[in-house]
């Protein structure tokens, strides 16, 4: 198993790359989130990630990682509180191991996720296999090594919704529409994925980085807003008993 362990403790980061390699495991030992994110590729099978990195939250690592790689993840953190583990969990995590833990459970652990991934299709997208059975494909980031020409992409229709990351802007038939700070994060996290359904603990636990269950309806009033405001009734679909999507062809967006 190839296995990317993220540590910023190098004593500790050694001393499990050690162990994980006795037992049979190719292992890249990396201490910030940068590093993480720059060396996870489609040959990593598993990632140990800590959440007190020195450049950037774990939490948003784990984020990052689960829109772009379907890869087993594991916490393994001294974040003992239920908060943490939720909504590490929630942002895609496979499983969350509280430290000091004995590293013949992480052994287990590990086997046990890399067990469970490959018994369920790739294709799954983050916490919503039931949603999207029918996806033909995993969206992933494409690498050097794998991009393709870019195609010639058709004009965009007056009623598009067009989404820029980097501005932060919203644009529709040639005008800004005016989105406040949750509103627009609840639709760039969704144009991430275009048609893929985000569950609503998932939407609250990454608009407002928080797992309390009466942040439901400030959800659906959000999302009432942003249909309204882009004029747009249809841009955001609700999927009964499971969150939302953004309709496909619905939006165009650029990331930077």
């Amino acid at each position: 198993m190839r296995v990317l362990l993220v540590e910023d403790d190098a004593r500790l980061g050694a001393a499990l790359s050690d162990v994980l390699r006795v037992h049979g495991m190719e292992v890249e030992h990396v201490t910030t989130a940068r590093m993480a994110l720059a060396r996870l590729n489609a040959q990593t099978e598993a990632v140990v990630l800590d959440l007190g990195l020195p450049d950037r939250d774990g939490f948003e690592v784990c984020s990052r990682i689960r829109r772009t790689h379907d890869v087993p993840i594991l916490i393994a953190t001294a974040r003992s509180d239920l908060t943490a583990r939720v909504h590490g969990l929630n942002l895609g995590a496979d499983d969350y191991l509280v430290k000091p833990y004995d590293v013949r459970e992480l052994l287990a652990r590990l086997h046990a996720i890399a067990r469970r991934h490959r018994r369920e299709p790739a294709a799954l997208g983050p916490g919503i296999a039931e949603s999207v059975a029918d996806e033909p494909e995993l969206r992933t980031t494409p690498t050097t090594d794998d991009a393709q020409p870019v195609e010639e992409l058709p004009p965009l229709s007056a009623e598009e919704v067009v989404i820029d990351v980097s501005s932060r802007t919203v644009i529709k038939g040639g005008k800004s529409i005016p989105l406040t700070r949750k509103e627009f994060d609840l639709l760039a996290l969704l144009a991430r994925h275009p048609g893929v359904v985000f569950r609503r603990e998932q939407i609250i636990s990454e608009v407002w980085q928080s797992t309390w269950d009466g942040l439901g309806r400030t959800l659906e009033v959000h999302v009432a807003a942003v249909r309204s405001k882009t004029k747009s009734p249809g841009l955001i679909e609700t999927v009964r008993g499971v969150g939302y999507r953004l309709a496909i062809g619905a939006a165009s967006s650029t990331w930077s």
